[in-house]
């Protein structure tokens, strides 16, 4: 899932030898330390958010090596020309109540990046929002992923408030330069191996959860009038002995539309009547010679 949380720039200044090393690393030609501009971000934390998210504190140190090397841009923008900033270094750092990812990024100084770089020293540029992708997202109450259980986000379960915790980094794509804070109006973005998001994570970015538990519920239903519709089926099917077994009727109940699966029950029904036809006893009795005492006869 694609995940984009807010960030703070530190005031920065000159690099030292060692962040000067850190970033010739990563530079094709080398600089020097009137070349270049460092400064400090604080990135992803393990607190919950206002989306009831939180990253998962093990996964800090492995999503943290991610973001090394990640370029700093303007806006989400990806073009060459929207970069301004590239991660040399982060750590992981434990403050009072939660642990955090600090980074430090550097700028190549010169009239392109003057004013950029005066920003920040003002204050001005400060608000960032950071872009990583992490490979699932689990239920804070019963540990499974979430959206396969009962529990949601915000509501409280046994004295616990229930809230997602992301796992597993897989990338980190970079950091953004924004007019407004990303942790508070930017938000998340979410979406499963760097996939569109899904229904589910559209209700949570733009507050529309009610309207999302109502349609789960219809859809759950739907699943359980196919799943009685699917049984009914494979039950006339068996019955009128079409020659097939009952997984091989199911796998083919599985590929068709309830509107199909429907049909397909009417036209089995419509089957029965001949295939069990009953039969009269007086037709039968006409058809049937008895034989008769004459000694009964009068």
């Amino acid at each position: 899932m694609e995940i984009r949380k807010g960030i703070t720039a530190e005031k920065g200044g000159t690099p030292t030898a060692e962040q000067l090393d850190a970033i010739n690393a990563l530079a094709k030609t080398e600089l020097n330390a009137q070349e270049v501009y460092v400064f400090s971000l604080r990135l992803c934390d393990d607190r919950v958010d206002r989306d009831g998210e939180r990253f998962d504190t093990a996964a800090l140190p492995a999503l943290a090596a991610l973001f090394v090397g990640k370029t700093g841009i303007r806006d989400h923008n990806w073009t060459s020309d929207a970069q301004v900033a590239r991660i040399f270094r982060t750590e992981v750092v434990r403050d009072e109540d939660c642990s955090y990812i600090k980074a430090w990024a550097y700028v190549r100084r010169g009239d392109k990046t003057k004013d950029f770089i005066e920003d920040i020293e003002a204050g001005i540029k400060k608000e960032i929002s950071v872009g990583c992708a992490m490979g699932k997202c689990v239920c804070s109450i019963c540990g499974s992923e979430y959206g396969s259980c009962g529990h949601r986000k915000g509501e409280v379960y046994d004295g616990q408030t229930c809230h997602g915790i992301l796992k597993d980094p897989v990338d980190a794509y970079e950091f953004s330069f924004v007019a407004v804070p990303a942790q508070r109006e930017a938000g998340v973005i979410k979406a499963l191996g760097g996939r569109s998001p899904d229904l589910k994570e559209l209700a949570d970015r733009f507050g529309a959860q009610q309207q999302y538990r109502e349609l789960f519920c219809q859809a759950e239903l739907g699943k359980a009038y196919r799943k009685e519709l699917e049984d009914r089926v494979v039950r006339l099917a068996l019955l009128l002995g079409l020659g097939l077994e009952e997984p091989v009727l199911r796998s083919m109940g599985e590929k068709i539309s309830v509107q199909e699966l429907s049909a397909l029950e009417k036209a089995l029904q419509a089957r029965i009547p001949r295939h069990f036809a009953p039969e009269s006893q007086l037709m039968t009795a006409r058809n049937r010679h008895e034989e008769m005492e004459s000694g009964y006869l009068i």
